[in-house]
């Protein structure tokens, strides 16, 4: 468990999607499937930590989901700016049942996406319907709350970060996938700020990846 900085009574929490990979690159759906990063996943994981190092960003631990393409990810800022680092399965990417593996052209062709898919009903037959990872969001969440107040970075996946943002910002999932969504590149990153005494969430920038564009 993390110590409580000096002076630091709100939580810093910065959510941090992987880099590129190579499931993303070549169309697949990926879920749960252990995907490596790319080259350029790898690329872009080095260009953050590079921008950080120069930032003089600053981080008290890293929570990092164990998928390998995460890790990998966390693994390479954690190494650059020396940060701890833990892996929870919690901040696992949604469990996407029969799709997971499948390139889209196959998915598409075995398992068709029906015209209504409820808040209820599972993902590719079996995995986590949208208020299952929804509810899964809200958990992760509160675990970060039981520790000290810091600053913690989340290195995690793109549709559980979603959830996590709807969770703070008290928006409910929808059906169909409507409703909002939050972008979030590979290794774009949004950062929320909690204030335990008053019970606030403070949204300070969502999907920040100047690193990609400016080769920082």
């Amino acid at each position: 468990m993390t110590s409580n900085p000096a002076n630091t009574t709100n939580y810093t929490i910065t959510l941090l999607r992987h880099g590129e990979s190579l499931g993303n690159a070549e169309g697949f759906y990926q879920g749960q499937s252990d995907f490596p990063l790319s080259p350029t996943g790898e690329k872009q994981a080095q260009s953050l930590a590079n921008r950080w190092l120069k930032e003089r960003a600053c981080f008290d631990l890293v929570i990092s989901s164990p998928l390998i393409r995460a890790r990998r990810t966390a693994e390479i800022v954690s190494a650059a700016l020396n940060i701890p680092i833990e892996f929870d399965p919690l901040w696992m990417e949604r469990n996407a049942g029969l799709l997971e593996g499948l390139h889209e052209n196959e998915a598409q062709e075995r398992y068709p996406r029906p015209d209504f898919i409820s808040l209820y009903q599972p993902i590719g037959e079996t995995g986590e319907s949208q208020w299952d990872l929804f509810l899964r969001a809200g958990h992760a969440l509160n675990e970060i709350l039981k520790r000290p107040p810091g600053r913690y970075l989340i290195v995690s996946h793109g549709a559980l970060l979603n959830m996590v943002l709807h969770a703070t910002l008290g928006i409910l999932p929808h059906a169909n996938f409507q409703g909002a969504h939050f972008a979030f590149k590979n290794t774009g990153f949004s950062r929320l700020v909690h204030n335990p005494d008053h019970h606030y969430w403070y949204v300070e920038f969502i999907n920040d990846y100047h690193h990609l564009l400016d080769g920082a």
